[in-house]
């Protein structure tokens, strides 16, 4: 029985899917022959888009939606003031190392940022998304906090390169909470666990100064002839 043939020369037929990301070639050569040509295939994958929420929302995606939160702020910080039951996953960690190197880099460190700031001296945190792993599986709800904002976005995208899907993040970071926001733990409010060293001393002698001035300047405008008195008693020049 003869074989049934196709007269065409060399066309062709392609199938492409939208899903899938392999391609399969058919050509149709004369006399009835089908050979089927196998593209490269490149891996499926999946994405997720980072949530950036504001304090107001970070707090309903934890109560309402069951994120767990998740602080990847330094010790230093994270001790100064941190939100209650937040699970503590650093992005950076302290830096002890004592190669000469380092030594003068924590020297100069230690006598700009962290005298005039109170910043601590890091280093990149190499367990960092392991130490999440053994906490979270990849199908967690994470919501990601840090001070001001940049380290928790930093920590988004190591999660997402490691599979995690679920992530939120706050913008601008704890410093921008306003008091009485989440339940707090620490020694000070959770937007002032950034601010230390001398940045902190000028600021309550400014306040002490301001405070004085104010005071003076209504003694003066209430009381004016007690003010006059007192002037007259202070030494001359």
């Amino acid at each position: 029985m003869a074989g049934i043939g196709c007269y065409c020369s060399s066309s062709a037929l392609s199938f492409r899917s939208n899903l899938a990301t392999s391609s399969l070639v058919v050509r149709i050569q004369q006399g009835g022959t089908v050979t089927g040509i196998p593209l490269r295939r490149r891996p499926l994958s999946v994405r997720a888009e980072v949530n950036y929420v504001n304090a107001e929302d970070a707090k309903k995606l934890v109560a309402a939606d069951g994120y767990a939160l998740v602080d990847v702020r330094d010790k230093v910080q994270f001790e100064r003031a941190h939100i209650k039951d937040s699970y503590h996953i650093p992005l950076f960690t302290l830096n002890n190392d004592n190669d000469i190197g380092t030594i003068i880099k924590r020297t100069v460190h230690n006598g700009f940022s962290g005298l005039f700031f109170g910043i601590a001296f890091t280093k990149p945190n190499p367990d960092f998304v392991q130490s999440v792993k053994s906490q979270f599986s990849p199908e967690s709800k994470l919501l990601l906090v840090c001070q001001e904002g940049l380290r928790s976005a930093g920590a988004a995208q190591k999660l997402e390169a490691a599979g995690y899907q679920n992530i939120a993040c706050m913008t601008s970071g704890l410093q921008s909470v306003e008091p009485g926001t989440f339940d707090s733990v620490g020694s000070c409010e959770l937007q002032n666990a950034g601010k230390a060293g001398l940045v902190t001393v000028q600021g309550k002698i400014s306040t002490v100064l301001g405070t004085v001035l104010v005071c003076a300047f209504l003694f003066i405008t209430f009381f004016p002839e007690q003010a006059e008195k007192l002037l007259q008693m202070a030494p001359s020049g």
